[in-house]
């Protein structure tokens, strides 16, 4: 088994702003599997929040590359490196390379049941003024859910102004760890009479004990609070959905994992992604197609993604070409 390992630097189409950041570009590692004369791809997206970025992630492959390469299985990957970006590339251009080598395609290797249809999807408006929100909303008049990024400033200007641009839309809020438990009760009521469907991590990881003696009028979903099974335990309780992404689970392997332990516990799925290419995008679809909600927008905010590409239009999320991956 060969593996070759790289960094790539792509340009976001305009800045995304978030509780936490601006983001203008983002960095990926690209790990290309090669065994007899088959290719598997993976990528990934390391995160600052999660303690990764990509010089420690391309190293933690490198420095692996001696055991990796004598050959190494999915189920040895996850003993053999801890959940990360790293091995979340490495997981994903196995899975790719064992649907290559056997001739299945990644649904009968995984054992899960492909769509027959489009999923639906949402589509993200990020943190401005609450004018530019509202230009924003209306511009995603043909989706049917919107994803909407806020922190603790503006919080009722700008989803006023975002219920204006979309009149008829569902909404999920993200707050990516900024509001106290006050400020949740705070605005919880006010959102849910706005249409609002679910909260997204409002308070800090390791800050949220306190949600389990708290009646949120809205479901509450954790993001930054779960990254793979392990945390399961703890959010019983506070939280009623989780948002799987594979960047936090360290790949494929364990998303499954996850969304099944998950679901058997009373969680309802939340599949989301980082902003990344479609390569990142379709191991991500297989997670969605057993997720309520679908975030897989992470391609669209690219200046320039790969092809062939992941389609999402119109609120649908359309199976992609078997040539990107899987």
């Amino acid at each position: 088994m060969k593996i070759t390992v790289s960094e790539e630097w792509r340009e976001l189409s305009e800045a995304f702003v978030i509780a936490r950041e601006t983001i203008t570009e983002v960095g990926l590692i690209v790990v290309k599997v090669e065994q007899e004369g088959k290719v598997g791809w993976g990528e990934a997206c390391p995160q600052e929040f999660l303690g990764q970025s990509v010089e420690s992630e391309l190293t933690r492959l490198k420095i692996s590359l001696p055991r990796i390469e004598e050959g190494i299985t999915r189920d040895e990957l996850s003993h053999f490196m801890p959940a990360c970006s790293a091995r979340n590339a490495l997981d994903c251009a196995l899975w790719d390379l064992e649907a290559k080598t056997t001739g299945k395609d990644i649904w009968q290797i995984s054992g899960q049941t492909e769509p027959t249809e489009p999923l639906e999807g949402d589509i993200t408006v990020g943190i401005g003024s609450p004018q530019w929100m509202e230009e924003k909303a209306r511009s995603f008049a043909n989706f049917d859910l919107l994803k909407i990024k806020l922190n603790r400033e503006l919080v009722m200007e700008r989803m006023t102004a975002v219920r204006k641009g979309a009149p008829n839309a569902d909404f999920i809020v993200d707050i990516n760890e900024d509001w106290t438990l006050d400020q949740l009760k705070l605005y919880a009521p006010q959102l849910k009479a706005l249409g609002v469907k679910m909260i997204e991590q409002p308070l800090a990881r390791g800050q949220d004990a306190g949600l389990i003696d708290y009646r949120s009028p809205l479901p509450l979903g954790a993001d930054e609070s779960c990254y793979d099974r392990s945390d399961l335990d703890f959010l019983k309780g506070r939280y009623q959905f989780v948002n799987i992404k594979l960047d936090k689970t360290g790949g494929l392997t364990e998303a499954l994992l996850l969304a099944e332990d998950a679901k058997n516990r009373g969680f309802g799925l939340m599949m989301g992604c980082m902003s990344a290419t479609s390569l990142s995008m379709a191991p991500g679809f297989v997670v969605a197609s057993l997720c309520l909600y679908r975030d897989l927008d992470g391609a669209s905010m690219l200046a320039k993604d790969r092809t062939p590409s992941l389609r999402l239009e119109d609120g649908l999320i359309y199976p992609y070409d078997r040539k990107l991956w899987g």
